[in-house]
């Protein structure tokens, strides 16, 4: 995916640019995945959230990349998603693993522009399966999910 990409209009005067993670985002960035991780009744410690930015500006093909939806210079989305092998394919499987719109924003495109940057990210890299995993009581987002994916039967078990 290029660097950024303008995805649609918020308002009549405000642009939605989805583009890659920066440095300079780490206090908008760690702000809207606490948010993300709150809603989920979760947090992680402090050297967590060290690692993740570090790896997600790491650059390197097999780590987790970043996306930011940036609305008149303030970041109101984010995604973070990873490109792996598959046993059943040739080619890697992209996993789509936090997916955050700012509640005032949510219903206004964000989570759909950045699902759609991950595609194009996943088209670009040859990668053409994107998946992501869901709560059951997500029904906001289930709502988008349900336009533009396939939900499957599978049912995920955790060691315990």
């Amino acid at each position: 995916m290029p660097p950024s990409a303008t995805f649609g209009t918020m308002s009549n005067k405000s642009a939605l640019l989805i583009r890659t993670l920066r440095p300079d985002d780490r206090s908008e960035w760690a702000a809207l995945w606490s948010a993300y991780l709150t809603y989920y009744e979760t947090s992680v410690a402090d050297e967590v959230y060290d690692s993740t930015f570090a790896r997600l500006l790491s650059g390197d093909a097999q780590e987790f990349n970043a996306l930011v939806a940036d609305l008149d210079g303030r970041l109101v989305g984010l995604t973070h998603y990873l490109f792996h092998r598959h046993a059943w394919k040739i080619e890697n499987v992209c996993y789509l693993q936090d997916l955050f719109a700012a509640p005032e924003t949510r219903g206004t495109g964000v989570g759909r522009a950045l699902i759609e940057a991950v595609y194009a990210a996943a088209d670009a890299n040859g990668t053409p399966a994107v998946y992501w995993l869901t709560q059951d009581f997500n029904a906001t987002a289930r709502k988008l999910y349900d336009r533009i994916g396939v939900k499957t039967p599978f049912i995920r078990y955790n060691r315990p």
